[in-house]
């Protein structure tokens, strides 16, 4: 399985950005799936991004328009760029690897899940 480290997270205003970093423990198939998951105190674990392997990529509604996801497949790394933070995004971020993103939204990884990077959005 594919171990995943993740990193970048912080202590931000609302307004403010974060770049978090993802990196994969072995390369990476072709048609592999990487997504950033993130979990708020008490509530599930949600998938917020994914990206394929040729670039495409999928956002949650709550975080459109505001983060962007990218990956480098030749360092199997992804990235996830956080604009115009709120609170609500307070969360420990995560990323994994699966190769649909339907299944991805209901946890169907194959990846071992990380320690998460704390985020947390506050004035």
């Amino acid at each position: 399985q594919v171990q995943l480290v993740e990193s970048g997270g912080g202590l931000v205003q609302p307004g403010d950005s974060l770049r978090l970093s993802c990196a994969a423990s072995q390369t990476l198939f072709s048609r592999s799936i990487m997504g950033w998951y993130r979990q708020a105190p008490g509530k599930q674990r949600e998938l917020v991004a994914a990206v394929t392997s040729d670039g495409s990529t999928d956002y949650a509604d709550s975080v459109k328009g505001r983060f962007t996801v990218s990956r480098v497949n030749a360092e199997n790394r992804m990235f996830l760029q956080m604009n115009s933070l709120k609170p609500e995004d307070t969360a420990v971020y995560y990323c994994n690897v699966g190769i649909s993103i339907p299944d991805m939204k209901y946890g169907a990884v194959f990846g071992f899940w990380g320690q998460g990077t704390q985020v947390t959005v506050s004035s």
